[in-house]
C-alpha cells in the first residue's frame, strides 16, 4: 500500500475511530492487516454508531474503564476525558467517575476479608474483640437500606476503618451528580471490565440498573464497551512493534 493510499484509507475510517477507543494505531494496522483492521474498527465503534446510550455516557464509561484502579491507562483516560468534555460532560461529572474509579478498590476487602475470617477460624486464631466503636456512616447506610452484606466481614474486622471508607463512598453516590440509573450503569462497567471481572458486584449493579429503569439493551451496550476496551492492547503494542521493526531495519542497513 502506498503512502497516499494509506492516508486515504485512514481518512475513510477516521470519524468512527475518533469517536471510539482507537488512537493513531489504526493507520499502522491498516498497512499491516487491512482486512482485520476494518473488521475490528467496525466492531469496536459499534456502541458509538448505534447510539443506544447517550454519547456523553458512552465517553464517561470510557473514562471509567481507562481510569479504573484496575487499569490506570493514561492515554485512554485522556482521550475519553477530552471526548466527554466535547459532548458536554462537566468537570463534576468526570470527577465523579474518577472518584468511583478509586473506591472500587474496596473489592479487595470484599474478596479477602471473608477468606481471612475463615482461615483465622481454621487456624484457631480469633480477631481481638474491642468495645464497639461509633460507626455513623455505616449506621446511616444500614438505616436507608444501602448496606451490602458483603461488607460485613471487613466491618467485623475493622469497623472504624470501614466507617471511614463508607463515609468516603457514601459522599460519592449520594451527591446527585448522576441519576441512579447512570450510577448503576457506570458501576456495571467497573465490575464487568476485563481487568476486574468482579461477579458479585456485576450482578448486584445489573439488578440495580434494571430496577432504576435501564433496559436490557442499555446494559448490553455497557458490556460491549467493556469488550471494546480490549483494543488498548493494539494501542499499546503496535507502536512499540513499529519502533522495534524500524530499529532492526536501521541496524541492518549497510
Amino acid at each position: 500500500m502506498t503512502r497516499s493510499q494509506r492516508a486515504e484509507e485512514t481518512t475513510a475510517i477516521d470519524p468512527p475511530r475518533r469517536t471510539g477507543p482507537w488512537d493513531s494505531t489504526v493507520s499502522e494496522l491498516l498497512e499491516w492487516d487491512p482486512i482485520w483492521t476494518r473488521s475490528c474498527v467496525k466492531m469496536t465503534t459499534n456502541p458509538w454508531a448505534r447510539e443506544v446510550l447517550p454519547r456523553k455516557l458512552i465517553e464517561l464509561v470510557g473514562v471509567a474503564l481507562n481510569a479504573a484502579c484496575t487499569n490506570l491507562n493514561p492515554e485512554g483516560t485522556r482521550r475519553h476525558i477530552r471526548a466527554a468534555l466535547e459532548v458536554g460532560a462537566t468537570r463534576d461529572e468526570i470527577l465523579m467517575v474518577l472518584k468511583m474509579a478509586s473506591v472500587m478498590s474496596i473489592h479487595s476487602c470484599s474478596l479477602g476479608a471473608p477468606i481471612l475470617l475463615e482461615e483465622a477460624t481454621a487456624a484457631g486464631v480469633n480477631p481481638s474483640k474491642k468495645q464497639a466503636p461509633a460507626t455513623p456512616a455505616c449506621d446511616k447506610m444500614k438505616a436507608v437500606g444501602q448496606w451490602n452484606a458483603a461488607w460485613d466481614p471487613f466491618f467485623e474486622l475493622d469497623p472504624i476503618w470501614t466507617d471511614e471508607f463508607m463515609a468516603t463512598g457514601a459522599g460519592i453516590y449520594g451527591s446527585g451528580v448522576f441519576s441512579l440509573k447512570e450510577i448503576e450503569l457506570l458501576s456495571v462497567a467497573f465490575d464487568a471490565s476485563y481487568t476486574h471481572m468482579y461477579a458479585p458486584g456485576t450482578r448486584r449493579h445489573i439488578k440495580g440498573a434494571l430496577k432504576a429503569g435501564a433496559t436490557v439493551e442499555e446494559i448490553m451496550e455497557v458490556l460491549k464497551l467493556c469488550v471494546v476496551q480490549g483494543v488498548q492492547a493494539c494501542n499499546l503494542g503496535v507502536p512499540i512493534l513499529a519502533d522495534e521493526l524500524e530499529r532492526r531495519r536501521i541496524g541492518a542497513e549497510p
